[in-house]
């Protein structure tokens, strides 16, 4: 039994949800390997093999991989799957997009946003918004599996000593081609790697005071920004702050919940959160129930008298 987690990478570097992707794997059993598809990516394929507790690295080489795109991908996770029981991607846009391809394709059902593993067929995830917890067995010979990263340690970054098989990519798929990018540059750590986040709410009442309340925080503590969906669709804050169901799904060691009432839908992105800080004026507030530290104070007091004392 052989579980091969497909990276996700920079042809550079491995990114940070693969290493989570990488301990789902070795509860699973077996062995472990790791996909490394892209163009010049001798460098991400060397860091993979470092990771602690992979066995193999397979790096397939091509300029069509470089920028991870999900036909090309499946085609290549395809080609080397008949060595593999279990296959596994990050729970991220980049793992949805392949996963239901290879598994289609396989003619096996997708087991999604795994959060634990109970043994090689059966695992855990959430549904109806983290309400309710799925035991999920799976009968199928391959399974075709993406992992929720927040529900997983990562894997060290250090420690392993893998060898590295160096092989040809399968051929272009020609289904489809990178135009190109817009990608939002930012001195903040990214959201979900954040270790430390502030999210504002619809209560801030605008962009502005969103900015002016809820930055000076955020630079005190060296943290990144988020927002509720409500915040973002009244237009406070961008759509790739949003944290929630519809939004990105975060566990940082310290989140900061700013005027956000916490519905379902927001707790389902940070409820695993370490430790949960909540200000908000109305005490039956539903974050309260999931807060570690409540403080019910009216936020454009309580959250200039917090960065004083920072």
């Amino acid at each position: 039994m052989t579980s091969l987690v497909v990276a996700e990478h920079d042809n550079a570097t491995v990114r940070g949800a693969t290493f989570n992707t990488v301990t789902a794997a070795l509860q699973c059993g077996g062995d472990v390997h790791v996909l490394i598809a892209g163009h010049n990516a001798g460098a991400a394929a060397q860091a993979a093999s470092q990771i602690a507790g992979v066995a193999k690295v397979i790096h397939a080489e091509g300029q069509h991989f470089e920028h991870g795109l999900a036909e090309n991908m499946a085609a290549q996770v395809l080609a080397i799957a008949g060595s593999y029981s279990h296959i596994l991607f990050p729970a991220t846009a980049s793992g949805k997009n392949i996963a239901p391809r290879v598994a289609a394709r396989l003619d096996v059902g997708q087991i999604s946003d795994i959060i634990k593993v109970d043994s090689p067929d059966t695992f855990e995830r959430p549904i109806y918004a983290g309400n309710a917890i799925a035991t999920v067995q799976s009968l199928d010979e391959k399974k075709v599996i993406t992992v929720r990263t927040t529900g997983f340690d990562p894997a060290a970054a250090s420690g392993g000593s893998a060898a590295v098989e160096t092989l040809s990519g399968v051929a272009d798929s020609g289904k489809s081609r990178f135009e190109g990018s817009e990608i939002a540059r930012n001195d903040r750590p990214e959201l979900t790697a954040a270790k430390i986040i502030v999210s504002g709410g619809r209560a801030l009442g605008s962009s502005e005071k969103f900015n002016e309340v809820m930055t000076p925080l955020a630079d005190k503590l060296g943290a990144a920004l988020g927002a509720s969906r409500a915040a973002v669709d009244a237009g406070y804050a961008p759509n790739d702050w949003q944290v929630g169901q519809t939004g990105k799904i975060v566990a940082p060691q310290l989140y900061v919940a700013c005027g956000i009432s916490g519905a379902i839908q927001h707790l389902a992105g940070m409820k695993d959160s370490k430790v949960i800080v909540a200000i908000n004026k109305d005490p039956e507030a539903p974050i309260f129930s999931v807060a570690d530290y409540g403080l019910e104070a009216d936020l454009f007091t309580a959250i200039p008298e917090l960065i004083k004392a920072l």
